[in-house]
């Protein structure tokens, strides 16, 4: 029998027989058992109504390893509360729970927000793990201690929460679904790396739950598919059909954890038994020009999914083992890279889908041409575009080391084009919003504002911010990449507010779902009686349940970033890394005309 869409294929009989019978319906009548589901907390809240708060830990509080999760709650480090949400004001009484920023709109004198134009949610980063496939790099993080780390992969290719992330992901689209019911959302869209190390059987995960397909988050052997909670097949609740959704892709959608373009070994360790054989103390200094991953001297190891806490086996020094530690090779763990392109194949997939739209804004010419850059508009009548821009690095021989694939490159071909697309719309009078997974020259933090280069070529980066402000219908920059909730105004003229504000634009970057804080984005674009534009940002927590595997994913993620971080500071922050605000974008006097009529009324 085949499973429904002809997608998979797994290696295990009977989980095959399994899938294929929860996928079709068939077997023995009323007898056959429904499929498991997972579903989110009744009650669904924005983090302007309620926020997830950590539990201050002392510094003197008992050190524990980031592998030892069976400690997290003992200690203290994965506790948090449920608290009442932003409060931008000072009246307790009334609650601001957005914070007004104008600083781009000079003249803007408090105009009240008399219509809504459009609302979409963004989520980014979901990092959708094969935590079984023998060709990752866990054990740098899985063997780290209490503390600070040095880098590289530490941290990034392992983390606790890589045992749930599909449950996550579904978790989060329950709760746009139930947002959508209080408030229409016109489209939703991820910013990239929704997988983690190019695998099909990956990327398969996450359209998958997008579309409600039956979920198998085991691979090779499928230990514990029958008694773990988070190996279990589940039923995905699936994107609400009204809702269509759009992706971009990112670094570590199309390289090898994200930073290195796969070669002969890596490629052959996806679909092979032998568990990844890497230097340890090497892999952890990514601006070394002399690494490579052809080097050797440790195993990487293995989440063992048979076991409650995922502990990873088959890692460590080579001298320890008296033969190369194997699993269970599994074809669906293939990369989608090939030697010819590194995007072409995860492009593909986005065709085999039962949502909406086909391709997810990719299109025949996008995989034809080997370009991964496209636009849509998302509303009809709306006189607004979004141009989704891939600005990932590509392979180059000269520069192929990790530190590369992990910035943002433009070349000259995607240059022109997004040049092109914009000038298009600043002719046809349209609003713009250019989504992208890398950010342009953010702000490091919400609390620091030093600009942070993101681009390989700084100088490209500078031009291309100049570029971007000589399209005033220019309103926003969205991106993921950093995993963390932040907010840049990019003035036309840092010096003088007040010079050409029209040529501003905000740039907001969403978390990941994967880490700590674990939230996605819904933006509400506004129009003001001033006829300015108001971008209402609101960081949203996934519902979950305590006991399924996303509300202990959720527990894991705060306690991981503590014991990974671990200073003094770390331990005692309570917040809850959200931010909402309401960002005031000028625009030209063609442009006011031109909306003065456009949007659903707020007026009561």
């Amino acid at each position: 029998m085949k499973p429904a869409g002809g997608y998979k294929t797994f290696n295990s009989s009977a989980i095959t027989v399994a899938v294929a019978m929860s996928l079709s319906g068939c077997g023995s009548g009323s007898s056959t058992p429904s499929p498991l589901e997972w579903p989110i907390a009744a009650d669904v809240f924005t983090t302007a109504q309620q926020q997830i708060r950590p539990v201050a830990l002392a510094a003197d509080t008992t050190k524990i390893n980031p592998a030892d999760l069976s400690l997290y709650k003992q200690y203290g480090y994965s506790n948090w509360l449920a608290a009442p949400g932003t409060n931008y004001g000072t009246d307790t009484n009334n609650p601001q729970t957005h914070e007004k920023r104008s600083e781009l709109a000079p003249a803007y004198a408090g105009a009240a927000n008399v219509a809504r134009l459009l609302s979409f949610f963004s989520m980014s980063d979901i990092h959708i793990s094969d935590k079984e496939s023998p060709a990752q790099a866990i054990y740098p993080a899985w063997s780290s201690l209490y503390g600070p780390t040095s880098g590289g992969l530490t941290g990034g290719a392992w983390t606790p929460t890589i045992l749930a992330t599909t449950h996550v992901l579904d978790a989060a689209i329950q709760t746009v679904n139930a947002l959508h019911q209080k408030s229409p959302i016109d489209f939703g869209i991820s910013l990239g790396d929704n997988i983690n190390n190019a695998q099909y059987n990956e990327l398969r995960g996450f359209i998958d739950v997008l579309d409600g397909n039956l979920i198998v988050p085991s691979s090779g052997a499928h230990a514990g598919a029958d008694t773990i909670d988070y190996q279990k097949p589940y039923k995905a609740a699936g994107l609400n059909k009204e809702i269509p959704w759009y992706t971009a892709i990112g670094n570590h959608d199309q390289f090898w954890m994200g930073i290195l373009y796969e070669n002969a070994k890596t490629t052959s360790a996806h679909i092979g038994n032998t568990i990844l054989d890497l230097n340890l103390y090497s892999i952890n200094q990514p601006l070394n020009p002399n690494w490579s991953v052809d080097q050797t001297g440790f195993y990487m190891g293995v989440v063992d999914g048979s076991t409650p806490y995922g502990t990873v086996t088959g890692s460590g020094p080579v001298a320890n083992f008296a033969t190369a530690p194997t699993v269970v090779a599994d074809p669906d763990r293939r990369s989608l890279a090939t030697v010819e392109s590194s995007q072409r194949n995860f492009m593909s997939e986005f065709f085999k889908t039962t949502s909406s739209p086909a391709g997810h804004g990719f299109t025949q010419s996008n995989i034809d041409n080997d370009f991964a850059s496209y636009t849509f508009e998302p509303k009809a009548g709306l006189p607004l575009k979004v141009i989704v821009l891939d600005d990932t690095c590509k392979k180059n021989d000269t520069l192929g080391r990790m530190a590369y694939y992990g910035t943002a490159c433009l070349d000259q071909t995607r240059i022109d084009w997004l040049k092109l697309e914009l000038q298009k719309g600043q002719d046809e009078g349209k609003l713009m919003i250019i989504a992208a997974h890398l950010p342009i020259k953010p702000q490091a933090s919400l609390s620091d504002k030093t600009l942070t280069y993101m681009f390989y070529d700084k100088t490209l980066e500078d031009t291309l911010l100049a570029t971007l402000h000589s399209y005033p219908n220019l309103i926003l920059w969205i991106a993921g990449h950093r995993h963390q909730n932040t907010v840049t105004p990019q003035p036309f003229n840092a010096s003088n507010p007040s010079d050409h504000p029209e040529g501003s634009f905000w740039e907001v970057q969403t978390s990941s779902l994967r880490d700590f804080p674990q939230q996605f984005r819904i933006f509400e674009i506004r129009r003001n009686a001033d006829n300015t534009l108001s971008i209402i940002i609101t960081n949203v927590d996934p519902a979950v349940t305590p006991d399924s595997p996303a509300g202990k994913s959720r527990d894991y993620a705060i306690g991981a970033a503590r014991i990974f971080g671990a200073t003094p500071a770390i331990l005692a922050d309570t917040t809850s890394h959200s931010y909402n605000a309401e960002l005031v974008k000028q625009l030209t006097p063609q442009m006011q005309e031109k909306i003065q009529n456009y949007g659903t009324s707020l007026v009561k």
